[in-house]
């Protein structure tokens, strides 16, 4: 009996000494996990203050005189006594003529950013979710595509504008944005597409809606994160825009954009930084708006597709 019941406190001890050890192990590994993420974290959130400083310094500087700008730098500006002024804003928009090119760069983006993204939906819809012969290779086709240097296709595209009798018209600016974002917009949607549940397409198909049905009443209210995304991209493209602009709306000033704009005040006033800085700052205000808007969404656009297809 002695010998039994020592065998079984042994039994019984030894399960007891193994958790511990591996209760010890796991807790490390998970206390250095932690501390990484809390670096990574924390150099994250550096390299972002960082990143923005410039911006904040544009800001504050665009509203500040124009004797300060030129003798001290914009932190002094955060310093009491504050000296603030809307002088610089009210001459850029007034005496400079970028309200109206502030609006000619909405009639561009606008249309320049949804054309690309309807388009791009649905045939980034195609050639995830039907059949149709030589469907990867046309799409590996267009996906190549992006590697085209935008400056070959201006030549050949201004003579055929001219021919037709767009150049100068918003028109051609459109048709050149679309041109260009498509095959990223197809190549971005398309990857989130595919992630998409079968199930749900099938169950679709089975209870008799056709695919202009699917795309409309499941595929595009799934894909907000994915087509977030791509406004982003595609808004930041065609609002920065200086070449297209220049080369198709040159002939045309009173339906310049904000980037023709401000490059003719940098040649007209560069002297005047207070007048650069306040339209430099107009014509960035946007996109941030836009981007911090959409950005709980971008990350998981831009994810999309990464494990699957």
């Amino acid at each position: 009996m002695s010998t039994s019941r020592s065998e079984q406190e042994m039994v019984m001890a030894t399960p007891k000494v193994a958790p511990k050890a591996k209760e010890r192990t796991g807790g490390g590994s998970y206390m250095m996990g932690g501390v990484s993420n809390g670096v990574l974290t924390a150099i994250a959130v550096i390299i972002g203050l960082l990143w923005s400083v410039p911006t904040f310094g544009l800001f504050v500087s665009s509203f500040r005189p124009a004797a300060l700008i030129n003798s001290t730098g914009w932190w002094s500006g955060l310093i009491p006594p504050w000296q603030f002024t809307l002088d610089n804003y009210i001459n850029v928009l007034k005496a400079q003529g970028l309200a109206g090119s502030f609006i000619n760069s909405l009639i561009i983006a606008i249309p320049g950013t949804i054309l690309p993204m309807i388009i791009g939906a649905l045939a980034a819809y195609a050639f995830s979710w039907m059949k149709f012969p030589f469907r990867n290779t046309i799409f590996f086709t267009i996906v190549a595509l992006q590697i085209v240097p935008l400056q070959i296709a201006l030549a050949p595209l201004l003579g055929i504008y001219t021919a037709v009798g767009l150049t100068g018209q918003y028109a051609a600016v459109w048709l050149a944005h679309t041109a260009f974002g498509l095959p990223f917009a197809i190549f971005l949607l398309r990857n989130f597409f595919v992630t998409l549940p079968t199930d749900l397409m099938e169950s679709a198909h089975i209870d008799g809606a056709g695919h202009l049905r699917i795309f409309w009443s499941i595929v595009m209210p799934l894909s907000v994160p994915a087509l977030a995304s791509l406004c982003i991209f595609q808004f930041m493209w065609v609002w920065n825009d200086l070449l297209i602009s220049l080369i198709f709306l040159s002939g045309n000033p009173d339906r310049a954009p904000l980037t023709l704009t401000v490059a003719n005040l940098v040649n007209s006033f560069g002297s005047n930084k207070e007048v650069l800085i306040a339209a430099a700052f107009v014509s960035m205000a946007l996109p941030l708006v836009v981007f911090f808007s959409m950005q709980r969404y971008f990350v998981r656009g831009i994810l999309a597709g990464s494990v699957k297809g």
